[in-house]
């Protein structure tokens, strides 16, 4: 029988999946790293607020009324008022929506984008892979904030443009890796298997070296949620992120911190902490997570 009668054997040449040793590392993971377990408690908070904030919130964010216009906080406006009127806690509550969103959507157009570049430069090589290598750097040489600034600038203020810029500069971080893992992977047995037995560069691409590189692309995911979100804060503060009245975080922070002074606290308070706890909540999953995937993890 010639090797071209079974091109599906392919798949049969994959190393097999050690399934237990993975579960028992994900168990001894979870128990010795409470923390790990905290950032699942609160990423789930998280979107369980999100999902629900018709519920939770006791007022329309969008609603205004300027006789209760900078109200400290109170059994009635648990997080206090804000300049005219609007209820703290209902636009924490439904900030939440849009932080999700742009944490999951930028990070997601980055990661297909990025690891379509980095694939494609990995194992195909040669001009195409120098010139997708050296954009790339390109793209790293500036501070990615700076970056995201620009993009936002040019783009213009929008909820939109904000993802795009977010999601533009957490491209080359998805790149550099697939790039290296399929790089790893490229003249492992099973690749070589798969060309031998027919089947295209590409079919070899996408159903064997890219899934076998996912691992630290996926922990690379659960971090960066936490550092779009700090981004599209920054520009939201900068005035370079969504409009008023969207309740977003960093746009209500801008719009309290003028009011410190004058003793008008939680305006910018209660969307900080919410900042904060969502960050630190991506961070500790993926702290986890990337001790679950390392081989080497004690």
């Amino acid at each position: 029988m010639s090797l071209d009668a079974n091109p599906t054997a392919a798949a049969n040449a994959l190393p097999p999946a050690a399934s237990s040793s993975f579960r028992a590392r994900f168990v001894k993971v979870f128990r010795s790293n409470p923390t790990t377990a905290a950032g699942i408690v609160v990423i789930a908070v998280l979107l369980l607020v999100a999902a629900f904030a018709p519920v939770l919130a006791p007022y329309d964010p969008y609603a205004t009324d300027p006789r209760f216009a900078l109200k400290p906080p109170s059994a009635e406006h648990w997080f206090g008022t804000g300049t005219f009127g609007e209820d703290i806690f209902s636009r924490v509550v439904y900030g939440a929506r849009l932080a999700l969103l742009i944490a999951f959507g930028a990070v997601g157009i980055a990661l297909v984008i990025g690891s379509l570049l980095g694939a494609i430069a990995g194992f195909y090589g040669g001009f195409v892979g120098s010139a997708i290598m050296r954009v790339v750097e390109v793209m790293q040489a500036f501070p990615s904030f700076i970056l995201a600034l620009a993009i936002a600038g040019a783009l213009g203020p929008s909820f939109t443009n904000l993802i795009i810029a977010v999601a533009i500069t957490n491209i080359p971080i998805y790149a550099h890796l697939m790039r290296v893992g399929v790089l790893n992977h490229r003249q492992s047995e099973y690749a070589l298997a798969s060309i031998a037995l027919g089947a295209s560069s590409w079919r070899t691409l996408f159903r064997h070296l890219i899934p076998n590189s996912l691992g630290p692309i996926f922990v690379q995911a659960t971090l960066q949620p936490g550092y779009a979100i700090l981004t599209a804060a920054g520009l939201s503060f900068l005035g370079l992120g969504v409009r008023v009245p969207e309740p977003e975080w960093g746009l209500m922070v801008a719009m309290g911190s003028s009011r410190i002074i004058s003793g008008q606290w939680w305006l910018s308070l209660f969307p900080g902490v919410a900042i904060m706890i969502a960050v630190m909540g991506f961070n500790l999953l993926g702290d986890g997570l990337r001790d679950l995937f390392d081989p080497h993890a004690s």
